[in-house]
């Protein structure tokens, strides 16, 4: 992971990290400085529809630690299963990017499942 983070950052390049959900936040130990993004993954991925890993809720809240305190400015997001009910938990567990797929695609008005979600309701 360092060499390619670093290899990106030599680039001119901005730099993110997916963390699926059996990882442990710790592998962000020794890249903090060379991130600007950590992707959560709250589902297992492969296919959409699935739902939300709640124990990622408790991860997010590591990672978010982890970011306070080492690069306060890296940006956390988290994808899978994120919907209109789990928004405002997520925000409040320090999550700054939604990424919605399912919850919007399928839903009769994809606007106000946006308005609900900024909301947090």
């Amino acid at each position: 992971m360092h060499r390619t983070l670093t290899a990106i950052k030599e680039a001119g390049c901005k730099a993110g990290v997916a963390l699926n959900p059996s990882t442990i936040p710790a592998v962000l130990d020794y890249v903090w400085e060379q991130v600007d993004l950590v992707l959560l993954m709250s589902v297992n991925p492969g296919f959409g529809g699935q739902k939300f890993i709640p124990v990622t809720l408790e991860k997010i809240q590591a990672v978010a630690k982890g970011r306070n305190e080492r690069k306060p400015d890296a940006l956390l997001a988290v994808d899978g299963g994120v919907n209109a009910e789990n928004s405002r938990a997520l925000t409040a567990a320090g999550i700054d990017v939604l990424v919605a797929g399912s919850a919007l695609f399928r839903a009769d008005n994809p606007a106000e499942i946006i308005r609900k979600m900024r909301k947090g309701t």
